[in-house]
């Protein structure tokens, strides 16, 4: 007599199938069985991986929500002048701003040698980029690195009188 290939599987959600097991070595089958009734159905997988993406959408949304607005009330709050580009970019460019400074000053300042008198001609520095880009170009620099990433910004990253410049 042979081993059976078509199993009836009940899996851990409740629901019933007919699995053909063929595929697999005779004397691994019924423990295969056995795995299979203790996952859920494909469908309710796929079911629960798509609700899973969708909490996940949603809590990277509110998380973005709260770094910006974190963001734009420290920009406010040290005076950082609005940057330039799309809205998209302006929006990464404000929260990129926000963490290389923070990183800077807390390498430089709290944990280097750098006054504060020092680091206020730093903070002048970079409110004089308003390119969005650069910042976002920025985002993964060195803290230390900071005042020689300013010392390199071109004219296309600072501001402008001339509109059509």
């Amino acid at each position: 007599m042979a081993v059976k290939t078509i199993w009836s599987i009940t899996f851990a959600c409740g629901h019933q199938a007919d699995r053909d097991l063929s595929d697999r070595a005779a004397d691994r089958r019924a423990g295969f069985a056995e795995w299979l009734a203790k996952q859920s159905c494909t469908d309710c997988w796929r079911a629960s991986k798509e609700d899973d993406e969708q909490d996940k959408a949603l809590w990277l949304k509110a998380k973005r929500a709260e770094e910006q607005a974190g963001s734009e009330a420290w920009s406010e709050q040290y005076l950082m002048p609005p940057l330039e580009g799309t809205e998209r970019a302006v929006a990464w460019g404000v929260r990129c701003r926000h963490q290389v400074l923070a990183a800077a000053y807390t390498a430089l300042v709290t944990e280097g040698e750098t006054s504060e008198a020092e680091w206020e001609g730093i903070e002048e520095s970079a409110r004089a980029v308003t390119r969005a880009g650069w910042w976002i170009d920025q985002r993964s620099s060195q803290p230390d690195d900071l005042p020689e990433l300013l010392q390199a910004a071109t004219e296309a990253d600072r501001p402008s009188e001339n509109p059509y410049f």
